[in-house]
């Protein structure tokens, strides 16, 4: 059997947000055993699994990812909605839109120090939709 549900999350600012608990909340009774897929709707954030417990982590993301894909780079073409238009795009690229998450016990089998994190590369990126399926 397979479920699906769109969770849609308050605006959050530019940054790496752990939202496990959120997540988690808005999910329905899960199945004994199956996989939970993750898919965020958008093109310029991203999901992520890291370390949930030393906020020094988040810190360390936004300092590479910005190092690596700087804001307003002069070689971009694609800027009509600012200089954190087209990184935020190949951000979002570089980790993802999906995760797939085993469940087991009736609860999704992340490890002790894992949690997931929603990454915001517009400085104004508004709310965002996670469609969640639940495969049995």
């Amino acid at each position: 059997m397979v479920r699906t549900i769109e969770i849609k999350l308050p605006r959050y600012g530019r940054g790496y947000h752990l939202i496990t608990a959120e997540i988690f909340a808005r999910l329905p009774k899960l199945p004994e055993n199956g996989l939970l897929n993750l898919f965020i709707k958008h093109t310029s954030a991203a999901l992520t699994i890291n370390e949930n417990a030393d906020l020094d982590v988040r810190l360390d993301f936004a300092s590479f990812f910005d190092r690596v894909v700087p804001d307003g780079a002069s070689y971009f073409r694609h800027v009509d909605e600012g200089e954190d238009d087209m990184s935020a795009h190949i951000k979002a690229s570089l980790l993802g839109a999906s995760l797939t998450i085993p469940i087991r016990g009736g609860r999704p089998d992340l490890g002790t120090w894992q949690g997931i994190y929603l990454c915001e590369f517009r400085n104004d990126g508004g709310s965002r939709r996670i469609t969640a399926t639940i495969v049995e």
